[in-house]
């Protein structure tokens, strides 16, 4: 996190920064250190695409473009102790996602609390230029629901860590999962069974995992099963990180680990 420009890393004082209240006491003052540069890298990136708004500006052409923000993953940045991506929580899974087209919406700001993965990024933006989305296509065309003409195709999001690696190797504790984020809940599975549960509008920083609760029993059983059949339909056995890398033919280090090569 230290590699952004000086001028954006100079407006970020890590003491002057407050942590997410899931931000263990002993790794708190280099959370400081890793969300100064974090954020310093993100206003690097905001002034960057400040420069390509202006250009579609400037071109007289910002009524009929589609500018969309958004990004692979977030980072933990300390909160559970952890640093980087590939973990369940939602400082890994959840990222932004800006979208602008004032011919369809107009300049008005609107909040969509609906879950959006990335798989539907294309159909929708093929529906938006009013194309057909091929069959092949995983996702869904979430335009008619954003413009005001039907329920979303899809309630809550797939999240998953098909393979443990680098940063959440296997030899780091690792171990892939897969899981639902709703508007209001998490639920995580690994091979083992269920992992989280999380009410995120009662619980934001995910302190109290729900698994084994009684009271949420019939929950975890609905998420569960509905899980269980999006990964039916995608046709996911959900076997072994290890043996999807073995599957792949990738090279592997004597930790289990992929390798990269320059």
């Amino acid at each position: 996190y230290d590699t952004a420009p000086e001028a954006f890393k100079a407006l970020y004082n890590p003491d002057d920064l407050v942590l997410r209240p899931n931000v263990p006491d002993d790794v708190a003052e280099q959370a400081r250190e890793w969300l100064a540069g974090y954020y310093a890298h993100c206003s690097a990136l905001d002034a960057c695409f400040g420069r390509l708004v202006q250009a579609i500006d400037r071109a007289g052409i910002v009524k009929d473009t589609v500018v969309i923000f958004t990004s692979d993953h977030g980072d933990m940045l300390g909160s559970m102790g952890a640093r980087n991506k590939q973990r369940p929580w939602d400082e890994s899974i959840l990222v932004p996602m800006l979208l602008r087209y004032p011919k369809l919406f107009g300049n008005k700001e609107r909040l969509v609390d609906t879950p959006f993965n990335t798989p539907h990024l294309m159909p929708t933006l093929l529906g938006l230029a009013g194309l057909d989305v091929p069959d092949t296509v995983e996702g869904f065309d979430f335009s008619p629901f954003l413009r005001g003409e039907g329920p979303a195709p899809e309630d809550s999001a797939l999240i998953e860590l098909p393979a443990c690696f680098h940063q959440y190797a296997y030899y780091r504790g690792g171990k892939e999962w897969r899981g639902l984020r709703t508007s209001r809940y998490t639920y995580v599975i690994h091979r083992e069974g269920p992992w989280y549960l999380f009410d995120n509008a009662r619980d934001p920083y995910q302190l109290e995992n729900l698994v084994g609760d009684p009271q949420y029993t019939h929950l975890l059983a609905e998420l569960d099963a509905t899980l269980r059949s999006r990964l039916d339909a995608r046709g996911d056995p959900f076997i072994s990180g290890s043996e999807l890398i073995r599957q792949a033919g990738y090279a592997v280090d004597e930790r289990g680990d992929p390798v990269y090569t320059q």
